[in-house]
């Protein structure tokens, strides 16, 4: 008998494998038809009946097989069964090369109709890449002090707001170790703990003032009314005071005043910002921008309800966020559109994934779902039409049944063809 050491190193959850996802995805296929292609399936399928009802009913006013056989020669299902998926595969295949993932039909269609889009501020609108630009501190405390205390905490919040604070202190050269008790993270707030007995916190301007009732004393309260509404702003308390407000600067992305004005000129008439930032913040971002409403200080629960408001309205939503805190909004938008580079719940969640590093991408993907509902209405009104005058024409004799089979299946080989081509110019 022999003993020893096993260790078992999980690659995969179960479920999680490739096949595991190729098998959803078939299963799920179904439910994420357009409902422009559902329709045509349906009624593919209750012109089966009539196309066999018109062959008999030209064999018995006129007693000519010829003429029933070249009425039953042709059909609507197939090119209407072929045109609509073949459209919808290309269209999804084309968003591909620009690095948009789209995980079913009925978005893109979603997405062509949607009157409104709510962007989220940071990782959307700006880069990410934010960094402390201030450090403004009261209640008599040193600036040094007050950022490495507030490095201190935000190490422990993997956030690109709170890297920044900590790449600062770095920089700086400022020895953070803990100093703190265990560290308490509010989800879309901040972070609260302990210092020498008092109870430190650092976050928001609603976590800290309103949530946790800090307090400006009075020589300080012009300087905290002075701070620059042109950042972004965290607040430190210890001890119930206000004791430093750290200035972050993300920088907005350079495409996003274009993208806005191009989603306005592509039928969007609602461009709509939410952010946790304050309230001077938001309303010079979206100033800047151009966007047509903005709501500040919004917790994730805020943009949920908001976006429930707007659909309650009779509005198109689509929702496009990069963070945690915008996963319950990307799952009741219409369409959630996440950026690539954000959490991977985002994604999870969201029904359209954009990589590419351009705002851009966005209005790319519109035009693009406009032009696929227009490839199916034209094909469409083609099958209905073309097909319904070999019918006709085959019924008055004027076709024999080789010539309907071969002008009904030529148009539905050609028609599949041209579902292939790109819908956008290179």
């Amino acid at each position: 008998m022999e003993e020893g050491n096993c260790v078992v190193r999980v690659m995969h959850t179960a479920g999680e494998n490739r096949y595991d996802r190729i098998v959803r995805m078939i299963e799920d296929s179904e439910r994420l038809k357009s409902g422009t292609e559902k329709r045509a399936y349906h009624l593919a399928d209750k012109l089966v009946t009539w196309c066999l009802g018109g062959s008999a009913l030209t064999w018995l006013l006129t007693r000519d097989a010829t003429r029933a056989v070249s009425v039953l020669m042709v059909d609507f299902s197939c090119a209407l069964k072929l045109s609509m998926p073949l459209s919808v595969l290309s269209a999804m295949r084309e968003a591909g090369q620009h690095k948009i993932t789209v995980k079913g039909g009925k978005y893109m269609e979603m997405l062509s109709k949607a009157d409104t889009v709510i962007f989220d501020k940071t990782g959307t609108l700006t880069n990410a890449c934010p960094t402390v630009c201030d450090v403004v501190t009261f209640h008599g405390q040193d600036q040094k002090e007050m950022l490495r205390v507030a490095a201190c905490l935000e190490e422990h919040f993997p956030h690109s707001v709170a890297d920044a604070v900590v790449r600062a202190a770095m920089e700086q050269g400022l020895d953070h170790q803990e100093m703190h008790d265990e560290v308490e993270y509010v989800v879309a707030h901040g972070i609260a703990s302990r210092i020498d007995g008092k109870r430190a916190v650092i976050g928001s301007r609603h976590f800290v003032f309103e949530d946790e009732e800090v307090m400006v004393l009075p020589e300080d309260q012009e300087v905290f009314d002075n701070l620059t509404p042109d950042r972004s702003w965290l607040y430190l308390a210890i001890g119930g005071v206000l004791s430093a407000a750290i200035g972050i600067y993300d920088p907005l992305r350079p495409e996003a005043k274009e993208v806005v004005d191009l989603l306005h000129e592509a039928g969007i008439s609602h461009v709509v910002m939410l952010t946790g930032d304050n309230r001077n913040t938001a309303a010079a971002i979206a100033e800047e921008l151009n966007i047509d409403e903005y709501r500040a200080e919004v917790l994730p629960e805020d943009k949920a309800a908001f976006i429930r408001g707007s659909q309650e309205a009779g509005q198109s939503v689509v929702m496009i966020g990069d963070g945690i805190n915008d996963a319950p909004a990307l799952s009741l938008a219409d369409v959630g559109i996440a950026i690539g580079s954000g959490a991977s719940v985002a994604r999870e969640v969201a029904d359209i994934t954009i990589t590419a590093e351009d705002l851009r991408e966005l209005v790319l993907l519109r035009n693009l779902s406009q032009k696929l509902m227009e490839r199916i209405d034209r094909n469409y009104r083609f099958v209905m039409g073309f097909n319904g005058s070999l019918i006709a024409l085959g019924a008055f004799g004027l076709l024999s049944p080789a010539t309907s089979a071969l002008l009904h299946n030529g148009s539905t080989i050609l028609l599949s063809m041209d579902c292939l081509t790109p819908m956008l110019p290179h």
